[in-house]
């Protein structure tokens, strides 16, 4: 069995304890044209396991951004700091939507080195989709 091997039942409870949304960028399942992918919020790099409790969804390009990194740093402070836990953390507490619904606004120090890290605001591809949703009406989520 690989390493990163997750059972059905365990990646069907993070789905659901995640509300089918990437924890980082509330991606909904629903709009996102992939799958999201099980997230180890502490990298199998870093030593994390694949217990239940170290698993979340991301969307891919928020997972591809993460890797294996589990601190960033805060562009504001200079402090290296923890990335968001998307199990742990509350999100509301950490980021807000900009006006347009485009753009995630790190609010603390873990919210604008996650922001930063994970290109959460910067990467193209990104904000044009989020355009898009925001068009139909469809973005940014509500709590």
């Amino acid at each position: 069995m690989p390493r990163s091997y997750v059972p059905p039942e365990i990646e069907q409870r993070v789905r659901k304890s995640a509300r089918n949304r990437c924890g980082y960028c509330l991606s909904p399942q629903y709009l996102v044209m992939a799958r999201l992918e099980i997230e180890h919020i502490i990298p199998l790099a870093r030593g994390g396991r694949n217990d239940e409790n170290n698993l979340w969804l991301a969307c891919p390009i928020c997972n591809r951004y993460k890797g294996d990194k589990i601190t960033a740093v805060d562009p504001e402070s200079g402090a290296t700091v923890s990335l968001f836990d998307p199990r742990r953390d509350d999100w509301y507490a950490h980021f807000r939507w900009s006006e347009d619904g485009l753009r995630i606004i790190g609010l603390t120090t873990i919210g604008r080195a996650t922001v930063a890290a994970l290109h959460l605001s910067d990467d193209p591809d990104t904000l044009l989709v989020r355009s898009y949703w925001v068009m139909a009406g469809w973005h940014p989520p509500s709590e």
